[in-house]
Parts: C-alpha cells; sequence; structure tokens
C-alpha cells in the first residue's frame, strides 16, 4: 500500500457518495496550491492526467 492510499481511502470514506464538478475540484485545487505552493507541479501533473484521460493520442505522449 502506497502512503497516498490512506488519503484517497479517506476520500472515498468521508466523500465518497458526494457528486462534485470539475469546476468545484479546480477551485479546491487552486486553493490548496495557494496554501502548499510545493505542490503545484504534483497538482498540475494531476489536473493535467484528469483533463487527459479520454484523449486517444496519450498513448503517444
Amino acid at each position: 500500500m502506497y502512503f497516498t492510499d490512506r488519503g484517497i481511502e479517506e476520500l472515498t470514506s468521508r466523500r465518497g457518495e458526494e457528486e462534485v464538478s470539475f469546476e468545484w475540484l479546480a477551485e479546491h485545487f487552486r486553493a490548496f496550491v495557494d496554501l502548499n505552493p510545493d505542490f503545484e507541479v504534483p497538482v498540475e501533473r494531476l489536473a493535467t492526467w484528469l483533463a487527459r484521460l479520454d484523449d486517444e493520442d496519450e498513448d503517444d505522449v
């Protein structure tokens, strides 16, 4: 189990029944990075990965 799995499991157990928009998620990403600027690159990578999940050309990257 990765260390991050604990956070993902907590997210699922606390908020797993909720529905959110990507706009809501983006605002919370921004707020998190404002409070934790050292995480700007990982948050950017996660946001980009989520944005491109359905891209057919993703295999070329």
